[in-house]
């Protein structure tokens, strides 16, 4: 077996194990770990019937750690000592394994099939509050009352215990295809969402203004990267999201088109249409030989990283320091909203999959209406009865132009009424 250590058994002690070192734990007779080669795993000794038994609990990290492990062996012996046979507990496990061995084994099977930007936050929200709410559970054990508490202690970020619910019933859905649960017995089935206040901010053109001047005396005193300021100015002028920026590469730019041809995004294989002023940013960013990445970053090949701490001082330089960089991609919407743009048109610019994702702007379309009917109503009463616009009234050299336009075309339709032959009774 190799050398032999006895201490508790934790991460520092695990971390320091060699290859071909076991620990014993002081503490909880029987269990321990071993180091082989790269591979730590958890076991328990214990005697049985006058027969030493070794029963391996798992591998350390995948997903067991020295705590959870300590607890599958306490439940384990708590198993013997009522009677339970080891091969029988070792087929249970295997039958109905803990949340976390559930959740390792969808993560492999399923997470191929995630967007690597879902996968990640998977794997976050397993690891920061799914994991140590039901970790060492039993799958089976995981009832719709645990799912209700574990949902409720979240209620002050309600997107995350939104979402973390969400997981948590694809990996029931799953465990039901694979036998681990009867069918239809999925708890998370109805669990009422908190409501989700989703925050829209959008900027005002004094905000543009002010962003402009920051983004372009940052440029010009080289106080950010370039790629930076070009980062955020594409995001400005073109409403992609942050990452399909960010790893942007040259080969799916196409100027002479002017389009983006993205590969994959949020919503699968995307084009973003590009104006004057975002052909115009990319045709003056310089290319980096060897880097295939539009918005370079620190390392050789690689794209920039860390966008968020030069985006929190460039804002706060231009006085919008609750902007996020997301919320230039609302402000966009809300620009082309302003100019005339319907829902189906700002859905396309956006890459939206579904309409319903653009009916968020539906109130911005509206604003835009109104005033599109404001001044029309203005215009029309203006050749009805000479009634001028508010802003005309405010510039009297045009207004007495315009009126002097009217008074030469009645006078045109006059001269014109009196040249008509009189028809013939």
């Amino acid at each position: 077996m190799g050398k032999v250590v006895r201490a508790k058994v934790t991460k520092a002690a695990i971390d320091r194990l060699v290859a071909g070192q076991t620990i014993r734990d002081v503490e909880l007779k029987g269990f321990g770990a071993r180091r082989q080669a790269d591979a730590v795993s958890y076991f328990l000794l214990k005697r049985i019937n006058g027969r030493l038994r070794w029963m391996t609990i798992g591998l350390h990290g995948s997903p067991w750690t020295a705590e959870s492990a300590r607890k599958e062996a306490h439940r384990l012996l708590g198993s013997i000592a009522s009677g339970g046979d080891p091969a029988t507990l070792k087929q249970e496990r295997l039958e109905n394994p803990s949340f976390t061995e559930a959740s390792e084994q969808f993560m492999a099977d399923h997470g191929a099939k995630l967007k690597a930007g879902s996968r990640v936050k998977y794997e976050i929200l397993l690891r920061l509050y799914l994991r140590p709410a039901f970790g060492v559970r039993r799958l089976m054990d995981i009832k719709r009352a645990d799912v209700l508490r574990f949902h409720s202690k979240l209620a002050d970020k309600p997107a995350t215990a939104n979402y973390c619910v969400a997981i948590l019933s694809k990996i029931m859905s799953w465990a039901e295809e694979l036998g681990y649960r009867p069918e239809h017995s999925n708890p998370c089935f109805a669990i009422d969402k908190f409501r989700e206040n989703k925050r829209q901010r959008y900027l005002s053109k004094d905000e543009f203004a002010r962003l402009g001047l920051v983004l372009t005396k940052v440029a010009a005193e080289s106080l950010e990267s370039l790629y930076v300021v070009a980062a955020i100015r594409l995001l400005m002028f073109t409403g992609a999201r942050v990452g399909e920026i960010l790893t942007l590469k040259w080969s799916y730019v196409d100027l002479e088109r002017k389009v983006l041809l993205l590969p994959d995004s949020k919503t699968g294989q995307k084009s973003i249409a590009l104006n004057n002023a975002s052909v115009e940013l990319l045709t003056s960013l310089p290319r980096v030989k060897g880097n295939p990445f539009v918005i370079v970053g620190r390392y050789d090949r690689k794209y920039l990283v860390n966008i968020q701490k030069p985006w929190r001082r460039i804002r706060a330089t231009a006085e919008i320091e609750d902007v996020r960089l997301h919320d230039l991609r609302h402000s966009f919407a809300s620009a082309a909203a302003a100019a005339g743009g319907s829902l189906p048109m700002i859905g396309k610019l956006l890459g939206h999959k579904h309409p319903s994702t653009t009916a968020r702007y539906v109130h911005l379309v509206e604003d835009a209406t109104q005033a599109l009917n404001q001044k029309t109503g203005e215009n029309i009463a203006f050749a009805i009865d000479g009634k001028a616009p508010e802003q005309l009234a405010q510039d009297p050299a045009l207004l007495s132009r315009l009126r002097d336009i009217l008074l030469q075309a009645e006078q045109l339709i006059g001269d014109s009424r009196e040249e008509r032959p009189a028809s013939g009774k």
